[in-house]
């Protein structure tokens, strides 16, 4: 039975029906992740990259006290037309609060990974993950993101971390809460805009059929949670860690000089740095995310059996 929350787009309900391919994607990328109309472009654009790969796509947000689990072509307008300001980021913490208000929410990966398990999707594409901040030893800044890839059973296709994170912690918290994280096709761990992080993956993989048949297997053995592959940014795409993580640091810098601290940190940080790279890091960004829908569509694509 559908939970009564749930809206679920036409094509979306006739796909999960009759156990089509289905990809979840994330909607905080359209309203927090680039300005109008470059957001909606993008937003059709990764959805046209999961249909030509053989999935149907779903794009979840919170909009008029329903989580809508795919959005016709309207609501995805309206959604990237609204200002950043009138829309909630969802975490967990948010998500019922959200729908009690009767807000617009955008969904974050934490809420995304939710979303997608009560309508029975199995697979979501995103850029990259939250993670545990720098400081985090002193601000305890940690992304729910970890605890919900430990917690809920969604196979989650992403580059990596995001790169302004402490990427060695970030891993070692994903480890201790016994999330797979699965480099796919290398060893190396990737960093976002940069293909090798310098860290090595825990797990690898080859190819969605393995990825796919891990997920089932870790639903047999009862084991909660899901599954982080490490989707490596294509190699055209890429910006260099040694050039990447120098202009990281000065807008770390910048945001503690100004006093930015949660929600806030990770949109300053990614607006300055497309700042200072002219352009470069959210054309990439845009490249990664297209790359990882590819992925996704592959893994749903073997998960229901096509």
């Amino acid at each position: 039975m559908t939970h009564p929350l749930l809206d679920i787009a036409p094509s979306v309900a006739a796909a999960l029906a009759e156990g089509r391919p289905v990809v979840a994607l994330e909607s905080t990328i359209i309203t927090h992740g680039m300005p109008w109309p470059q957001n909606l472009d993008m937003a059709r654009t990764v959805e046209a990259t999961v249909r030509d790969g053989g999935a149907e796509p779903a794009t979840i947000a919170v909009m008029g006290g329903k989580i809508r689990i795919g959005l016709e072509d309207d609501a995805l307008q309206a959604l990237a037309k609204t200002p950043p300001e009138q829309v909630m980021k969802l975490s967990r913490a948010d998500l019922a609060v959200c729908l009690a208000n009767g807000r617009t929410g955008a969904t974050t990966v934490a809420a995304t990974m939710i979303c997608a398990d009560l309508a029975g999707i199995r697979v979501f594409a995103t850029g990259g993950i939250g993670g545990v901040h720098r400081g985090a030893e002193t601000s305890l800044d940690i992304s729910a993101d970890l605890q919900e890839l430990a917690r809920t059973p969604v196979t989650v296709v992403a580059a990596g971390a995001k790169a302004i994170l402490d990427l060695p912690k970030t891993l070692e918290v994903l480890e201790t809460l016994g999330v797979p994280v699965i480099a796919y096709g290398q060893d190396a761990f990737p960093a976002f805009w940069s293909r090798d992080s310098g860290l090595s993956a825990p797990l690898q993989m080859n190819s969605a059929a393995e990825i796919a048949k891990s997920a089932r297997l870790r639903a047999s053995l009862g084991l909660p949670g899901g599954q982080l592959v490490a989707n490596p940014i294509p190699v055209d795409a890429e910006i260099a860690a040694a050039e990447i993580n120098p202009i990281i640091e000065q807008a770390l810098k910048e945001a503690m000089s100004a006093g930015i601290a949660a929600k806030a940190v990770t949109p300053f940080l990614l607006s300055r740095i497309f700042e200072l790279t002219d352009g470069r890091s959210l054309d990439s960004n845009i490249k990664l995310v297209l790359n990882n829908a590819r992925l996704g569509a592959d893994i749903a694509k073997e998960m229901a059996g096509r």
